[in-house]
């Protein structure tokens, strides 16, 4: 029997749609303690957002002086940029993000759309972040120590995912790319998260030199 190129081309196609894909226990570890991390904020945030409705003189316990002043950020437009307070988002997306976690510690198999569909979720969860950010340094001028916390638990968790996928070629690169990310898969969150540092340092240096 003759092998033609659309016979191979189609069992290609299906083995990449029905293939699976675990997970390192690292990596699993991680999706649960940033996704706790994250959902601690939010609700932490949460909670003290209904304080504050209740009670518009209500000063949030991380509100520590006019710089790290989580009151001005609740209290900003920007803080329910959908509708409704942005930490009831976090509530749901981190607490699907431990469930991941859970599960692949447990050793669970996902397939290919599962895996891109957790990468662009978390793409939009950093999108989100930064924005946030740059209205928190710029146009609120407070600082929120506990979104701090989400905003890098976000980045950690999202660059650690993409690192997965492109070492298990569920996202398409260079060799080059994959060997970058099996010895250095630590060095893009951490150079994500300093730069937002130096960000934060630089735009209230005098008051963090005073």
């Amino acid at each position: 029997m003759t092998t033609t190129a659309a016979d191979v081309s189609s069992g290609q196609e299906e083995t990449d749609s029905t293939r699976t894909v675990g997970a390192s226990r690292a990596l699993a570890l991680l999706l649960v303690i940033t996704g706790a991390a994250g959902l601690l904020a939010s609700w932490v945030i949460t909670l003290d957002k209904f304080k504050l409705l209740e009670d518009p003189n209500f000063t949030p316990g991380c509100s520590l002086n006019p710089v790290v002043s989580c009151g001005n950020i609740m209290k900003s437009d920007q803080a329910s940029a959908f509708g409704f307070p942005n930490p009831m988002l976090g509530l749901v997306t981190y607490g699907i993000v431990i469930c991941v976690g859970m599960s692949l510690i447990g050793r669970a198999r996902f397939p290919r759309w599962y895996w891109l569909t957790l990468n662009a979720g978390m793409l939009f969860g950093v999108g989100f972040c930064t924005w946030l950010m740059y209205q928190s340094l710029y146009n609120i001028n407070s600082l929120c120590l506990w979104c701090c916390l989400a905003w890098a638990a976000t980045i950690v968790m999202f660059w650690y995912v993409t690192a997965h996928n492109v070492r298990k070629g569920l996202l398409a690169a260079p060799g080059w790319l994959r060997g970058f990310f099996d010895e250095f898969s630590w060095v893009l969150p951490v150079l994500h998260i300093g730069v937002i540092g130096m960000l934060i340092l630089t735009r209230w240096w005098d008051f963090w030199t005073s």
